[in-house]
C-alpha cells in the first residue's frame, strides 16, 4: 500500500474490531483489507482466518472465488494464466469493494502473485495493506504434501514460484513462524501503522 500522497490511515485501537480508520485529515474511513499472499502451501488460510478472528474482523478465502473452471484446470495440474486469473481477481476486487463500502474489515487470503494482479487488488489504496509469506521452496513444498483434500498439487508449485513477482510494498512475514507469532508479528504493525500516522500528523 502506498499511503503517502493518498493521505495517511490512523487505524484507532479502540475501533479495529468496527473496522473503522481516519485518515491523516481527520476524515473517517470504514473497512480495511488486509491481503496475506503467498504461493500455495505458504499458510495463506490459516494465518488469514487467524488473523481475522484476532481483529474481529470477516475472513474470506480467495480460492472461494474461483470458477470451476479454475479449480478442473488446477486439480489436473495444469497452471492458470492470467485469462484464467482475472474474473478470479475481479470477484476478489468486487468484494472488496463492498466490504469496504458497507464499512466492514476483512482479511482476505490470496496469492496475488503478479504487481498486475496486486493492481487488480486495490493495491495503493489506503484502506488496503498486503501482507507476504514467504519462505523456503522445501518447507512449502513439505506442507503441500502433508495437506489433504486441497486441489492444488504439489506438482504446480513451480509455476507459483515461476509467476511470483516478489512485492516491494507489502510487509513481509517468514513462514517458518508458527501461525500465532505470524499473526501477532501483524497486529504489531498495525499497531506500529497507527503509531508511525499519528506521528506524521496530517500529510
Amino acid at each position: 500500500m502506498r499511503v503517502s500522497g493518498r493521505g495517511r490511515i490512523r487505524i484507532r485501537g479502540d475501533e479495529i474490531g468496527r473496522g473503522g480508520v481516519e485518515d491523516g485529515n481527520g476524515s473517517r474511513i470504514w473497512g480495511v483489507v488486509i491481503v496475506v499472499m503467498g504461493v500455495s502451501g505458504s499458510g495463506k488460510s490459516t494465518v488469514g482466518r487467524m488473523l481475522a478472528a484476532r481483529l474481529g474482523w470477516t475472513f474470506r478465502d480467495g480460492d472461494e472465488f474461483h470458477p470451476e473452471s479454475n479449480v478442473a484446470k488446477m486439480r489436473a495440474g495444469v497452471p492458470l494464466n492470467d485469462e484464467d486469473r482475472r474474473p478470479w481477481l475481479m470477484a476478489i476486487h468486487g468484494y472488496m469493494r463492498s466490504e469496504h463500502s458497507a464499512g466492514r474489515s476483512s482479511v482476505i487470503a490470496c496469492s496475488a502473485l503478479k504487481e498486475a494482479y496486486r493492481d487488480l487488488l486495490l493495491r495503493g489504496e489506503p484502506w488496503v495493506r498486503f501482507v507476504h509469506l514467504t519462505g523456503p521452496r522445501e518447507v512449502i513444498e513439505e506442507r503441500m504434501r502433508s495437506r489433504a483434500g486441497h486441489f492444488m498439487p504439489v506438482a504446480l508449485l513451480e509455476s507459483q514460484l515461476a509467476t511470483l513477482e516478489v512485492p516491494g510494498d507489502a510487509w513481509v512475514e517468514d513462514l517458518r513462524a508458527t501461525p500465532g507469532e505470524i499473526v501477532e508479528a501483524v497486529v504489531a504493525r498495525v499497531r506500529r501503522w497507527e503509531g508511525e500516522t499519528r506521528g506524521g500528523g496530517g500529510g
